[in-house]
């Protein structure tokens, strides 16, 4: 699994850098930067929550890798 963020449709709340702080963290204008593309199984429901929790469905976890 891989995490993506589209900055065009980002408006930074940061809920993906609040629930999954080891994928996400926030630049100096509180956009997310991702730290970590590939998603460990042992955090997948906390990465899937932080996906499903943004608003403007700007944060993607798609199949595959690099």
């Amino acid at each position: 699994m891989k995490l993506t963020v589209d900055r065009d449709k980002c408006s930074g709340h940061g809920r993906c850098y609040s629930l999954a702080p080891d994928y996400f963290d926030c630049d100096d204008e509180g956009y997310p930067v991702i730290l970590n593309e590939q998603l460990d199984s042992n955090d997948g429901s906390k990465v899937t929550i932080a996906v499903d929790s943004c608003p403007e469905r700007a944060v993607t976890l798609k199949e595959g890798s690099a």
